[in-house]
C-alpha cells in the first residue's frame, strides 16, 4: 500500500533555502522521507553508491520510519554516517547516537556500510583528536551525497551550539563543549533523566562538513522549535543561530509543521 502524503500548506523561500510548512508531523516526516528517498535513487542511477549523514533525534522519528518505509532503493549500495556523539559512553549505551540509529535504521535495512563514532575513554587530549581524524577521513574519502538533519531548540545543527559554531572551520569533526541549552533538550527529548546526567562534551560535525552534502533534508517538527525556526529564517545569517547557514545551502530544504512554524511572521 502507497504512503500517503499531505500537500504542504505553504511553501516560501528564504535566501537560497525553500521551507515547506505542513499541517502535523506525520505529513511533515513523511514528506521529507520521500522527497529523500527519491533523492536516493536519483544518486544511486547515476553512481555506484549513495553517501549519507543522518542526525540522531526523536524529531527524527518520522523520517527515518518513512525511508525504512521507502521502496526501491538498492540499499547495499548505501554508506551511511552519523554527524554527532558522546565520546565518552560506552559502546553499548542506549543513550549514544549510535545506538539510536542503529535501532531506529542502521540495522532494519540492508545498508553496504555504516561507520560509528566510536568511544573514547578519554574526554580530551590526543584519544578524542584521534577519533575526530579518523571519522572526519572516512568522511573525506569522497563527497556526501545527502544530508539528513535538524535544528536545535537554541538553533544549533549537530552538536554546533550558538555562539560558538564557525561558518568557515577548516576541521570535518570536531570536539564540542555542549551549552546549557543544548544540554537541557537532551533532558526535554527523553534521551537522559537529568541534566547532571547529560555528558558536556561531544564531537560533531563542523558547519562546513554538513553544508558540503549535495542535498539536504532538514525536518523540524514540534512547539518547542519554534523560537529556534524564527529565528534562523527571519533573522542574520549569523553563527549566533548556526541553522541560518542552511539559508546558505544551494539544495536544502527545511520540513515544518504548524507547531514548529508557529512564530514566523
Amino acid at each position: 500500500m502507497k504512503a500517503r502524503f499531505d500537500p504542504p500548506l505553504r511553501v516560501f523561500s528564504v535566501d537560497r533555502l525553500e521551507v515547506r510548512v505542513y499541517p502535523d508531523r506525520r505529513a511533515l516526516g513523511a514528506a521529507a522521507a520521500a522527497d529523500c528517498a527519491r533523492a536516493m535513487r536519483e544518486v544511486l542511477s547515476a553512481r555506484p553508491r549513495c553517501r549519507m549523514v543522518f542526525a540522531a533525534a526523536p524529531s527524527q522519528n518520522e523520517v527515518l520510519s518513512g525511508l525504512r518505509e521507502a521502496e526501491g532503493i538498492d540499499w547495499p549500495r548505501v554508506e551511511a554516517f552519523h554527524m554527532d556523539e558522546y565520546p565518552g559512553l560506552p559502546a553499548g549505551d542506549s543513550r549514544r547516537f549510535g545506538f539510536f540509529l542503529r535501532e531506529a535504521l542502521f540495522s532494519r535495512v540492508p545498508l553496504g556500510r555504516v561507520e560509528y563514532l566510536a568511544p573514547v575513554p578519554v574526554l580530551a587530549g590526543p584519544d578524542l583528536r584521534r577519533e575526530a581524524d579518523r571519522y572526519a577521513a572516512l568522511l573525506s574519502e569522497a563527497p556526501v551525497d545527502l544530508v539528513c538533519l535538524g535544528v536545535g531548540e537554541n538553533g544549533h545543527i549537530a552538536f554546533n551550539d550558538p555562539g560558538v559554531a564557525d561558518f568557515s572551520d577548516p576541521r570535518t569533526v570536531k570536539e564540542a563543549e555542549l551549552d546549557p541549552a543544548c544540554r537541557a533538550q537532551q533532558v526535554h527529548d527523553a534521551c537522559f533523566s537529568s541534566l547532571d546526567e547529560v555528558p558536556r562534551i561531544a564531537l560533531t560535525l563542523t558547519v562546513p562538513a554538513l553544508l558540503s552534502g549535495g542535498r539536504l533534508f532538514c525536518a523540524v517538527p514540534g512547539p518547542a522549535k519554534a523560537r529556534a525556526v524564527n529565528r534562523m529564517l527571519t533573522g542574520p545569517v549569523s553563527p549566533d543561530c548556526p541553522a541560518s547557514a542552511l539559508r546558505r545551502h544551494p539544495a536544502c530544504v527545511l520540513y515544518l509543521d504548524t507547531d514548529s512554524a508557529g512564530a514566523l511572521p
